[in-house]
């Protein structure tokens, strides 16, 4: 257990993988260095699943629309039609949570290990929300939401703004590290045969569910904004 609790230690704390030497050294994260990796990864395959794209769809293309359409259908069918302008970045978010959540698999650490990267994805999906609550009903109606249903709910509706945030940041987070907990106790347990079979639930499943969870909420709260 010593040893768990000292590699739990090294997971909580961000490594740094190199130092910029502008300004006295700006310390660059491996969180930060593997999220690059997974946006080039990302633009990459993008060019190639969009390479000559074809009127009537074949092979790869097939394929390409089938993931956007389902991800379409399913952002709208929370949102409504008016949803379909926040489409871009919602499929973004879940496209990049999934990749830094299995990137594991790859010999990665997952950024989303750093509990920085998981606030920050949680400061980016509460802005998007009260953007949207501001495009929707404009800055008068935002201001007057916060009185809904009625004027003494407003210190509640103002502390949701750090809360909200503060609840997926740590779901997200404590989620991913909590596999890393199970996963170390499973090879102490039994070393050989079974970690593989988890490793794959944990790094690949349970990453996506992860990714998944974190949209659903952030689009359920968009849609509440929205209302």
């Amino acid at each position: 257990m010593g040893d768990l609790s000292e590699k739990l230690m090294e997971e909580l704390e961000s490594k740094t993988a190199f130092t910029i030497p502008v300004f006295g050294g700006i310390p660059v994260p491996d969180s930060c260095v593997v999220t690059w990796v997974i946006m080039a990864a990302l633009v990459a395959l993008s060019i190639i699943l969009t390479h000559k794209l074809k009127k009537v769809p074949t092979g790869k293309q097939c394929l390409l629309e089938i993931g956007i359409t389902k991800l379409n259908d399913f952002f709208l069918g929370i949102l409504g039609p008016h949803g379909k302008k926040y489409l871009p970045i919602l499929e973004t978010l879940i496209i990049y949570i999934g990749f830094s959540n299995i990137i594991g698999i790859f010999g990665f650490v997952p950024p989303t290990k750093d509990i920085n990267v998981t606030a920050a994805l949680a400061g980016i999906a509460i802005i998007l929300i009260q953007v949207t609550s501001v495009i929707e009903k404009g800055g008068i109606g935002w201001v007057k939401g916060f009185a809904k249903p009625m004027p003494i709910m407003i210190p509640i509706n103002i502390l949701e703004l750090v809360t909200r945030p503060l609840s997926l940041c740590m779901r997200l987070f404590g989620n991913v590290l909590g596999a890393f907990v199970v996963m170390e106790l499973i090879k102490i347990c039994v070393p050989v045969g079974l970690p593989v079979v988890f490793s794959l639930y944990f790094d690949i499943f349970d990453g996506l569910i992860q990714a998944y969870v974190f949209v659903f909420l952030t689009s359920l709260f968009m849609s509440e904004a929205m209302e």
